[in-house]
């Protein structure tokens, strides 16, 4: 059995209901795919002080209000990662890639236009049944 990967993500929603997401680099897992921004969690870490360190860390926006909103275990052939999702319902700074990586804002319902990691397709069927 392979281990499990912990990884804090973040559904980072704008005040017009929008959506960031990021463009993970080429040479990584999952190349040139779109993500919701994120990050291992480390030892010794909650999940919100992973989340809040990686989204200051990945795209400079400061965390103020966190909920959860969905926990996914999806396992690829060379890995098995547990994505403990949660909403960022109120956040400071304006969104950018600082390790190089394209960010968009987009609307819920053009998330399906966008090619993510199998295993993001359980928290984009998430954020459309919260969007009722």
């Amino acid at each position: 059995m392979s281990r499990v990967i912990h990884v804090a993500v973040g559904v980072v929603r704008r005040s017009d209901g929008k959506i960031l997401i990021a463009r993970r680099p080429d040479h990584l897992h999952m190349g040139g795919r779109w993500e919701f921004p994120g990050g291992k969690v480390e030892s010794g870490e909650s999940v919100q002080q992973a989340l809040t360190r990686e989204l200051l860390e990945e795209v400079a926006i400061e965390v103020d209000q966190l909920q959860p909103l969905v926990e996914i275990q999806h396992e690829y052939a060379e890995k098995t990662v547990l994505l403990d999702t949660w909403q960022v319902t109120a956040f400071s700074g304006e969104a950018q890639g600082r390790e190089g990586q394209e960010t968009a804002w987009v609307a819920v319902q053009e998330l399906n236009n966008y090619q993510f990691p199998d295993a993001n397709q359980a928290i984009i069927e998430a954020i459309k049944a919260v969007e009722v």
